[in-house]
């Protein structure tokens, strides 16, 4: 991938957007875990509502570890795979109350030894608590990265690897939220808007789209009629007219 069309992409998002923040709401790097792990095909908006009541009750890891899977599972429940997710936070909590002294591990090789934590989520974490470069590759990012051109792997570690090699790792999470809200806001799934999309000259699917539009209209051809034939227009003249029913109901009254 050529570094223009990234720098491109991004400075065009950033100018239509501004900078973005985080839509997981949270005080500390762990909270972010903890939240980042319920968003798992779950919305923001709901994760945010359960999280709220949720880091009342249970505001850090040592309180997580020691908390009860049911009550917890019930917290949480509305975010969906429940039982899941609890398992994830209750095994992440415990590993770092007893393998990190109760701190978050700060570093994405510490971030991916705690159960259930992945690259996305360990990027997350770093991109936007702990003030380090992180570049999360959620479903937005994923499928707007291929449309547009930024790379062409649907694996979220290329994805990953291909954008932050030719990006400065300060822009990393920036970049990574521009694409989200494009995402949700101009490009949803099955249905972008690319006539009013603000990437079109930079967009690699839409340009596609107008190059087969073009051959399209080259390549097809009018249609024309067929030229009746002189057994055709015989048969035409000797045929009778049909009376309309006027004429018939007239004819019916006078006799």
């Amino acid at each position: 991938m050529e570094s223009a069309l990234a720098k491109q992409v991004y400075d065009k998002l950033l100018s239509v957007y501004g900078p973005q923040k985080c839509f997981l709401e949270h005080m500390t790097p762990f909270q972010l875990l903890v939240a980042t792990i319920l968003s798992a095909q779950c919305t923001d908006k709901r994760v945010n509502m359960v999280t709220r009541d949720l880091f009342k009750r249970w505001p850090d890891a040592e309180s997580f570890a020691n908390c009860d899977r049911d009550e917890l599972e019930q917290a949480i429940f509305t975010c969906g795979f429940y039982r899941a997710k609890a398992d994830h936070i209750l095994k992440a909590a415990k590993a770092i109350v007893e393998h990190f002294h109760g701190e978050l591990p700060d570093t994405m090789e510490g971030l991916l030894m705690l159960p259930g934590v992945g690259r996305k989520t360990a990027n997350v974490v770093l991109g936007d608590a702990l003030g380090k470069p992180g570049f999360p590759v959620d479903t937005h990012v994923r499928r707007l990265s291929s449309l547009i051109g930024l790379s062409d792997s649907s694996d979220p570690e290329v994805i990953e690897s291909d954008i932050c090699a030719v990006m400065p790792p300060e822009t990393w999470a920036q970049f990574s939220h521009l694409l989200i809200v494009h995402g949700r806001t101009r490009c949803p799934a099955n249905r972008p808007n690319c006539p009013g999309c603000e990437l079109a000259k930079l967009c690699r699917h839409t340009k596609t789209g107008k190059i087969k539009e073009k051959k399209a209209s080259r390549t097809k051809k009018p249609v024309s009629k067929a030229p009746a034939t002189k057994k055709t227009t015989a048969k035409k003249a000797a045929s009778p007219a049909r009376p309309t029913k006027n004429s018939t109901s007239k004819s019916r009254t006078g006799s």
